[in-house]
């Protein structure tokens, strides 16, 4: 009630917008209320002519005046208060001057009742009566200032009463005050409810106007009408745009017709078209329904929304709706989807998309007792094409990769890349064993002919690991690891095969992953010793040097071979923490108990030269045992040179530096190249025991090339040394064909460091006999 009279701020709108506007009212009444207070006035004074003295009388219509002035010139300045910020002071105060014009008029009804006969306030009462009505007729906008002029004006006249005793008329004041009051608060509740409705109203109409306006204005967005025989009517400037044509040009034309294009004489409509038909035929509304549209030999995809109209009398008058051009959207979405289930490179499947037909695959073999198959496929001696070449060359090769992929694969077959240079062939029905196989090796032929990129020719090769399914994996995780077991084993029978997947590759697999474990702790638990294996000069047999072997003592597993945890070590780099702590040892040992004319040799795998601190590790060795670097020699294989190959060159040449000597191990069994002794100044080739023993067999290969090596190290100032020496005549060969020096069991096999050092214990003792 507080907020309704204006006492208090309201809680919805702002106090202007609320009372502004119903004091603005008040204004156009103002001079109506001046005649009828000056109509008062006369009837009250000729009334009380003679009654009252004449001075009296005149100062308080004086009073009267002034009071009647100043509050018409109050309402006069509200004139405006719905245009501007109207105040709650301002209300207070056209209230109190109410108040005061009221007050007025008691104080002369108290004089008639204090100068006057008593019955005289009875007849003046009707008169004032009439004043209170009035006000809260013509100013029920203000109701706080018709208020307080009837509360003021009914306070003197209820003392005007109680001074003449009449109770009777005290009770009519009191009643007339209390209704006259109610009935304005109620008026001003009324209208200010329906300000508020208005308010809401307007905000509401500027909403949907303002919603109508953005959805005109959007370029995309378009009404359409069509009556019941589906022809559109009432076209929107929009809509004409949206079908490319003139409003006249569409006006009364079949809808279905227009966005049919050629398939409306063919009746070959798109599902979304015979969609939206069966929603008109059907008179149901439908929202967002995402249709096909052929727009000027153009497909474009809109969204529509649609509800039927009916009359008065509920007769169908057809449809209207919107709808809005979505083809961006829907190319982007689709655009996203593509990206998420192909390869952007090679276009070929990608990872989840080949896990998803495997799934299916797998479905379809266990729904009808059949099999599937899947193939992984790796390129061999890819790394050295992005190595050497950059990864842009590599790109360009994977994708000629892919299209020498798809042509391969036939009914039922989905070829598709798993990342990097892996790939996959998933077969649907793999009944026939013989197709795995067959096209296992088309793929490994396909993709080993030589590749013509930027005006080079590259050569790389594949292998291929396959698994069946459900034999060997009844889900597309068991099928991928089973399918990759096999992959890896094909790669390490030196690629360009393909293996099946056996039970024993993942026993195998196990076994390697609790190795590893074990091998991870093998350093800290001490269970590494090194084996030595005696060099001796080709011509005086005399020792010249050690090779340091490693072997490891488990705990859990035994003696585990070098064969099975070197490779292991390497594919983990656990090689670079042993390789650090096989340096140290042999270094060690060769200082502190070996003669100063006995090297130690060491090898070295790729993963430790390609480490920042290579020559680091070397200089703290020598610097720790106190070895002369003349008596290190580093012994690396080829394979140095297929991975960071500047790297590795780079370290063995800071270790030569220090006054170490380099040795290049199994000479002849790699990727050989003439070019590597061009690259790196080695100061000893070994032959690898594999031409040993051929050439111990007359194989005429193996002995052309041992003396082939043999001439080229001499002409390069470089050593020989002749690994897998067994016996004496294998010895007198290698004698006969140069090597300088021999490696073999037929002078030591590889023997603890206390056997080592009984040699020299023996050789000294011998040499003081013959002293």
């Amino acid at each position: 009630m507080r907020q309704v009279i204006g006492l208090d701020a309201p809680e919805r709108g702002d106090f202007a917008r609320l009372h502004g506007r119903q004091y603005s009212t008040v204004t156009q009444r103002a001079g109506t209320r001046i005649a009828l207070h000056i109509f008062a006035a006369l009837v009250v004074g000729w009334m009380c002519r003679g009654a009252i003295p004449s001075m009296v009388l005149g100062i308080w219509g004086a009073a009267l005046t002034c009071a009647v002035v100043y509050s018409y010139c109050l309402d006069r300045r509200l004139g405006d208060a719905d245009e501007r910020a109207f105040t709650m002071e301002e209300s207070h105060r056209h209230a109190l001057a109410s108040a005061v014009k009221g007050s007025v008029w008691s104080v002369g009804l108290c004089m008639v009742a204090i100068f006057g006969p008593a019955d005289e306030v009875a007849y003046l009462w009707p008169v004032l009566a009439f004043l209170m009505m009035a006000s809260a007729v013509s100013r029920y906008g203000a109701p706080l200032s018709t208020i307080a002029f009837s509360l003021a004006l009914s306070a003197g006249s209820l003392v005007a009463a109680l001074a003449t005793l009449n109770y009777g008329l005290a009770a009519i004041i009191i009643a007339s005050a209390f209704f006259a009051c109610f009935g304005v608060i109620e008026t001003a509740r009324m209208a200010i409810g329906a300000r508020l409705a208005e308010f809401e109203m307007h905000e509401k109409s500027e909403t949907v106007s303002m919603l109508l306006r953005e959805f005109e204005d959007g370029q995309a967005d378009w009404l359409w009408q069509i009556d019941t025989n589906r022809r559109l009517r009432s076209v929107s400037p929009r809509l004409a745009f949206a079908m490319g044509k003139d409003i006249a040009e569409i006006e009364g034309k079949s809808f279905l017709q227009l966005i049919s294009g050629e398939g409306w004489k063919t009746g070959q409509f798109p599902s979304s078209i015979h969609e939206l038909a069966d929603r008109l035929k059907g008179k149901e509304s439908f929202s967002n329904l995402l249709v096909k549209a052929l727009v000027d030999g153009q497909t474009r995809w809109w969204e529509m929304s649609g509800t039927p109209m009916f009359d008065e009398d509920g007769v169908w008058l057809g449809f209207r709706g919107v709808g809005s051009d979505v083809t961006t959207q829907r190319e982007s979405s689709e655009k996203i989807e593509y990206l998420a289930r192909f390869d952007t490179l090679t276009q070929l499947p990608n990872r989840l998309q080949i896990n998803e037909s495997l799934f299916q695959a797998l479905a379809y073999a266990g729904q009808w007792r059949t099999r599937c198959g899947l193939l992984m496929i790796d390129l061999d001696r890819f790394k050295s094409v992005n190595d050497s070449l950059g990864h842009l060359v590599g790109d360009k090769m994977l994708a000629d990769v892919a299209s020498r992929l798809k042509p391969l694969m036939g009914e039922g077959e989905l070829c598709g890349r798993l990342g990097g240079d892996e790939f996959a062939v998933i077969i649907r029905d793999a009944s026939d064993r013989q197709r795995v196989d067959t096209l296992a090796k088309a793929i490994i032929s396909a993709l080993s002919t030589p590749y013509h990129v930027d005006g080079q020719v590259l050569y790389v090769g594949a292998s291929v690991g396959s698994a069946i399914g459900p034999r060997d994996g009844n889900t597309v995780e068991e099928l991928l690891r089973n399918a990759d077991l096999a992959l890896y084993r094909a790669k390490d029978e030196g690629g360009g095969g393909h293996f099946e997947y056996e039970p024993a590759l993942h026993s195998n697999a196990e076994e390697r992953r609790v190795l590893e474990f074990s091998l991870r702790s093998a350093l800290e638990k001490n269970e590494f010793v090194l084996h030595y294996q005696p060099v001796v000069d080709a011509k005086t047999e005399e020792l010249v040097s050690f090779e340091a072997l490693i072997r490891w003592n488990s705990e859990e597993h035994g003696f585990v071979s070098p064969a099975k945890f070197i490779p292991l070590a390497e594919d983990t780099r656990l090689i670079v923490p042993i390789g650090t702590w096989v340096m140290q040892e042999a270094c060690r040992e060769a200082a502190l108990n070996w003669p100063e004319n006995v090297k130690v040799n060491i090898n070295v795998s790729p993963e430790q030269l390609v480490e920042p601190d290579f020559a680091g590790t070397v200089v703290r060795a020598l610097s720790h045992s106190g070895l002369d670097p003349k008596r290190l020699e580093i012994e690396v294989t080829e394979s140095i040179f297929m991975r960071d190959a500047n790297v590795a060159r780079k370290a063995l040449e800071q270790c030569m530096a220090l006054g170490c000597s380099v040795a290049l191990d199994d000479f002849g069994t790699g990727y050989s190249s003439l070019g590597y002794l061009r690259k790196l100044k080695f100061t000893t080739i070994k032959v690898d025991r594999t031409f040993v023993q051929g050439a111990a067999q007359n194989s005429p290969e193996s002995l052309a090339i041992i003396r082939a090596v043999v001439a080229m190290a001499d002409s390069l100032g470089m050593t020989t040394t002749a690994e897998g020496v067994e016996n004496e005549e294998e010895a007198e060969m290698i004698r006969r064909l140069g090597c300088n020096k021999i490696q073999g069991f037929h002078f030591g096999r590889p023997m603890p460091s206390e056997d080592a050092r009984k040699i020299f214990r023996n050789a000294a003792a011998g040499a003081r006999k013959r002293a």
